[in-house]
């Protein structure tokens, strides 16, 4: 096996970074993960995720963690409604019936990311992640690297493998291609208790997602677990909107302000969400790779997730194509048809871009749609199409 004996360094402790941690375990390898957060419970974890068959789902399989995973998924929370901007509900699949069938395209289980975080997290070998650990910089060692770290921690790794997300420390050592911004920005709302602080949204929701379009901009949101509530305001802005704009995230009533004036064709149903926002709001721009973007593949560095290929939500597809990444590097790491690294990394690579590049295609098209004058009808026939 070409990584036998090999120290691998896994920085970021995400889904993609955990999953391939776990995969690689299970083939005798020798891993660790750097993870910048304190410790597993230092951050709260954003929406859930929704696992599709070919990708998240498949690798969880692989990782001999798909009974553990099912344990933990929301039952309900894939069913959606899609209501216009006065909040009147014009289509909705929770009267569909639950086949129970826990395979195939059109089972797509969500579970939290905590929870899923838990779920790899107790899958690995003690120790397995350092936590409180912020790489800064790294530079070639001998026929591997030198990593340091911000906490003063500096180790050696024969493979690096970049999980670090969007806003990576890694990529630049393997491209100076960066992303594009896409003419989207959100606003990431969290309602906590929501049975009591929003309690009409919260029957709207009915445990699963919600879809709002009106005038061109979107409202989407679902159940966090419990009785929390995620959310997203989004719309297309110039790029640096988030900072320009002189809002104050912590406050509240100058939200509220904001929303009445840029959503101005909205009912006030609305208007509960900004009253009961846990502060500050997180103003997100949303970034795309290019996409026909290519590198020179290097024998002992290489990247996946958000740090390859970062890509609008509006495909539902990012987490799903970091967790198939995960599957396939370790899949090629661990092959004996390849006579190098550089060969097994270059294969994995030239197949990630070609995927990552049609998901964020068709991503992007959605992003157009949703934010499109029509968004509505043109979403209702997307969903009569697939029920």
């Amino acid at each position: 096996m070409l990584i036998q004996n090999k120290q691998i360094a896994i920085i970021g402790a995400g889904p993609a970074g955990l999953t391939l941690a776990r995969l690689l375990q299970l083939k005798g390898a020798l891993v660790k993960v750097y993870e910048r957060d304190f410790n597993k419970n230092a951050r709260v974890q954003g929406s859930p995720l929704d696992m599709h068959e070919e990708s998240g789902s498949a690798a969880l399989r692989k990782a001999n963690l798909w009974e553990e995973f099912i344990k933990n998924v929301h039952v309900g929370a894939d069913k959606k409604v899609i209501v216009n901007e006065q909040a009147e509900i014009v289509f909705s699949d929770h009267n569909l019936a639950n086949t129970g069938d826990l395979t195939g395209k059109n089972f797509r289980p969500e579970i939290d990311r905590g929870s899923l975080r838990k779920v790899l997290l107790e899958s690995l070998k003690p120790e397995t992640v350092i936590w409180d650990s912020h790489l800064v910089s790294m530079e070639k060692q001998n026929e591997g690297w030198r990593l340091h770290f911000k906490n003063g921690l500096t180790v050696y790794a024969d493979i690096v493998i970049a999980a670090d997300g969007a806003n990576s420390k890694i990529r630049p050592y393997i491209t100076r291609i960066k992303p594009f911004y896409s003419g989207v920005t959100m606003v990431e709302i969290n309602i906590r208790d929501a049975e009591k602080a929003t309690p009409h949204i919260y029957t709207l929701l009915n445990g699963g997602k919600i879809m709002a379009f009106g005038d061109t901009k979107c409202l989407l949101g679902g159940q966090k677990g419990k009785n929390d509530l995620g959310f997203y305001l989004s719309f297309k802005t110039y790029e640096n909107w988030a900072i320009d704009n002189g809002l104050d995230y912590s406050d509240n009533v100058q939200l509220l302000e904001w929303f009445k004036h840029e959503y101005s064709g909205w009912s006030g149903y609305w208007y509960q969400l900004l009253e009961n926002a846990v502060t500050p709001l997180i103003p997100r721009p949303i970034y795309c790779m290019p996409l026909d973007q290519t590198w020179e593949t290097i024998p002992n560095l290489t990247m996946i997730g958000d740090a390859a290929h970062v890509m609008p939500p509006f495909a539902g597809e990012g987490a799903n194509m970091s967790m198939r990444d995960s599957l396939e590097l370790s899949e090629c790491l661990t092959s004996d048809k390849f006579k190098t690294l550089q060969e097994a990394i270059s294969s994995y690579e030239v197949n990630m871009r070609k995927r990552a590049a049609t998901a964020a295609q068709e991503s992007l098209a959605n992003g157009e749609r949703m934010h499109s004058i029509g968004a509505l009808e043109k979403m209702l026939s997307v969903f009569d199409r697939n029920p």
